[in-house]
């Protein structure tokens, strides 16, 4: 029989978060008439989770089965990419360890992938569930932290404009990952000390340049679980180095290569101008004024973004070689 959705949930360590999500999971209405599948990826987890999973299954009366596998390579990238080859969907949506599904989550985003053939991926509205409220002052940056609220309506992304979906509450049909995205990335996810980010947008634009659209579905709402070590200045500022280290990366993988020569220039120029500008401004406050210091970590990464990237690569080839 064939499976119409499958839920990948990448985890490590989710002990502790993952009883919400399966809750959520267990009560989705309206999906009486989908034959849909649950599927847990524990990317080399220390704690209980596989236990966890296990007592979960021990019970388990949702008609849609509970799956686990294991993913040893640490890093998101590498859990979705195991999560895609362990299902059995025609279409995939990941959910995080710490996102919880609205009711309709699951059949909304069958539906819109039915109703938008062309749609290659598609992301989820994002509410952000915060442990404390957050700063009047941190608002203005709060989308850094998936949070993803753009309206009522559907969205069709320009990656040049409007970047692309995040990961949380992503859907992509399963064959088309598959066919276009490589099983792997340069950016990873955050592993240990790194922070550097981008996994998500760098699987997408391989969808993208082959053609696919990238959507955005309001109807599929899902609420991230926001803790408040989230807003403490040491992980915004960690949070804001791994988005700027990527930067170039994935500007680069929307350009034609006969273009990345010149257009390298040109994004080197004005990276050092936004630095210097930002710099000028917030000179006297960058140490107090917590919003001016995370920008600075962005437009100061950004900029080296190119040149820690190509030590990055170079280091990887020296290890291959070696070996």
């Amino acid at each position: 029989m064939c499976v119409d959705f499958t839920v990948v949930i990448p985890t490590y360590n989710g002990e502790s978060r993952l009883s919400k999500v399966l809750e959520r999971l267990q009560t989705q209405t309206d999906v009486e008439q989908l034959n849909w599948e649950i599927l847990v990826v524990d990317n080399n987890s220390s704690d209980n989770t596989a236990k966890l999973i296990q007592n979960y299954q021990a019970s388990w009366s949702n008609h849609a089965p509970l799956r686990y596998c294991f993913e040893s390579e640490q890093g998101l990238a590498f859990a979705r990419s195991k999560g895609i080859r362990e299902a059995k969907g025609e279409f995939v949506g990941f959910l995080d360890d710490d996102n919880l599904p609205a009711p309709t989550w699951v059949i909304s985003a069958y539906k819109f992938g039915k109703e938008h053939p062309k749609a290659g991926a598609y992301g989820s509205q994002i509410h952000g569930l915060f442990e404390v409220e957050s700063p009047e002052h941190l608002k203005q940056i709060i989308f850094y932290l998936a949070i993803n609220e753009r309206g009522s309506q559907p969205l069709l992304y320009e990656p040049q404009k409007k970047g692309f979906p995040p990961g949380a509450g992503l859907v992509v049909r399963r064959q088309v990952w598959q066919d276009h995205v490589p099983q792997h990335l340069l950016l990873v996810g955050r592993v240990g000390s790194s922070m550097l980010a981008g996994e998500d947008s760098e699987a997408l634009s391989y969808i993208h340049k082959a053609g696919w659209e990238i959507w955005y579905s309001p109807t599929m709402e899902i609420e991230h679980i926001i803790p408040s070590w989230r807003l403490e200045k040491k992980y915004l500022i960690s949070l804001m180095r791994g988005i700027g280290l990527s930067r170039y990366h994935l500007r680069m993988s929307l350009i034609k290569n006969w273009q990345k020569p010149f257009v390298f220039f040109i994004y080197l120029a004005n990276d050092f101008r936004k630095l210097i500008l930002h710099f000028i401004r917030y000179y006297g406050v960058l140490k107090s004024d917590l919003v001016a210091a995370i920008e600075m970590e962005r437009l100061l990464t950004t900029f080296i973004s190119p040149f820690y990237l190509l030590k990055l690569r170079l280091n990887k080839s020296f290890k291959k070689i070696s070996t």
